[in-house]
């Protein structure tokens, strides 16, 4: 049986088991997790229309989790983000509008104002704040929280509109350096920890080099923006920017290039980091997404020599067994669900051979969701059985929905993952 199928398979099987909201035993109707793309309904409803767009199960099953998910008022302004309230069911319901053309349009126009209107905000804030001298807080610029996540919602939502060149513009300022008594810091260096809070651990704080939560989100963006034909000025030397940041941070390993997750202030003035070949290769942190990211930012400058290096580093790195190793759980955050997506993605715009060397790694790394070869019911039952549950960044409808679009023809007319920013736009300009 190919990896192929039993992806198609296993994504089935999660959304038999999850089929109907009222008979799932699921907190639905508590507004946190109803309006959570993250962990829960909303990350639901997305598996199920993209099984209704391949014809694999019906559409009703997926109006019915849509309806879950808004049938409630809607968190919008400063209490929500890219994964959390209007943002976040936006993203779910655009996906279903994009595949079932003509439907649920009238349903994301509330949704649309309070976005573009909080971007509006959101810019304003960010703005201030440089011009204050003060470090931003992760969630000012991140994908999961910030306004890279509100700007790849709007590339692919309203592309022509002015709120995203607002929100490409404060990126491009955000890599420029922020001078403080002393000191030059890249001007994303955040005051606080990883987690976004203060830290012991990290005196003086951190420069995030991931994709969920630092700069390599940022840097995708512009990227996939200036691949689509909208760019603001600076936009592609900020590209550059981040990327001479990576450049400077890479280290060389007999398993190709690897990137610290993060910079700390004395590795900073030492210009000197440590990183380990055993660390995990992943979307959120890691040398998977890092290698994406780097290269969409080379097709986005015609650099081929980067180009080379980030498909190179990501084949070695999806191949090598120690960094595998480090990778200990099935999820599209952190797991092999991601790497097999990552790897799907950038195949379709790697070079022929690399593209080829990469599809053959697939199906191995979907593999590794079920090691055990319990099979896709009671591999699914045991994804929604897991402490993360049914949800979309570390639970099984994330599980599934990666496993689904590893199929050949499954990846490449979806946007389901464009608020993980690893999908390139594909509609015409609006």
């Amino acid at each position: 049986m190919s990896a192929a199928y039993e992806g198609h398979q296993l994504a089935v099987a999660v959304a038999d088991l999850l089929a109907d909201p009222d008979a799932a035993g699921l907190p639905v109707h508590q507004p946190w997790w109803r309006q959570s793309l993250a962990l829960g309904v909303p990350g639901i409803a997305l598996l199920h229309v993209e099984l209704a767009a391949a014809g694999l199960r019906p559409w009703q099953r997926a109006h019915h989790w849509l309806t879950a998910a808004t049938s409630r008022p809607v968190t919008s302004g400063a209490h929500s983000h890219p994964f959390h309230g209007a943002p976040a069911l936006a993203h779910v319901l655009a996906c279903a509008a994009a595949r079932q053309p003509g439907a649920y349009a009238d349903a994301l126009d509330g949704p649309d104002k309070a976005i573009t209107a909080d971007a509006r905000r959101r810019v304003a804030a960010a703005h201030a704040r440089i011009d204050a001298g003060k470090l931003p807080a992760l969630a000012e610029f991140d994908a999961i929280r910030g306004l890279t996540g509100i700007g790849a919602y709007l590339l692919h939502r309203a592309a022509a509109g002015q709120e995203l060149r607002a929100v490409l513009e404060y990126l491009v300022r955000l890599t420029q350096p922020l001078h403080r008594p002393g000191e030059v810091l890249p001007g994303w260096w955040a005051g606080s920890g990883p987690s976004g809070r203060p830290d012991a651990r990290f005196p003086g704080g951190h420069g995030n080099n991931g994709m969920a939560h630092g700069i390599a989100g940022p840097m995708t963006l512009l990227a996939l923006a200036a691949l689509r034909g909208v760019v603001v000025d600076g936009q592609l030397a900020a590209i550059g920017t981040i990327c001479s940041w990576l450049d400077r941070w890479r280290s060389e390993t007999d398993a190709g290039p690897i990137w610290p997750y993060w910079i700390t202030r004395p590795q900073l003035q030492a210009n000197r980091a440590e990183v380990h070949r055993r660390q995990r290769p992943s979307w959120c942190y890691g040398t998977t997404g890092l290698a994406r990211a780097q290269q969409l930012a080379a097709l986005a400058l015609n650099d081929p020599v980067r180009r080379t290096i980030a498909e190179c580093a990501l084949v070695r790195a999806l191949a090598d067994p120690q960094q595998l190793a480090a990778t200990t759980d099935p999820s599209l955050c952190h797991g092999y669900a991601g790497l097999a997506h990552i790897a799907r993605r950038a195949a379709d715009d790697a070079l022929p051979e690399v593209a080829a060397r990469l599809n053959a790694l697939v199906p191995r790394l979907l593999d590794m969701i079920d090691k055990e070869g319990a099979g896709p019911r009671r591999t699914a039952a045991a994804l929604i059985a897991k402490a993360a549950g049914p949800g979309f960044l570390e639970g099984a409808a994330g599980v599934a929905l990666a496993a689904l679009s590893c199929r050949t023809a499954a990846v490449s007319n979806s946007s389901w993952d464009s608020c993980l920013l690893t999908a390139r736009p594909t509609h015409p300009l609006t």
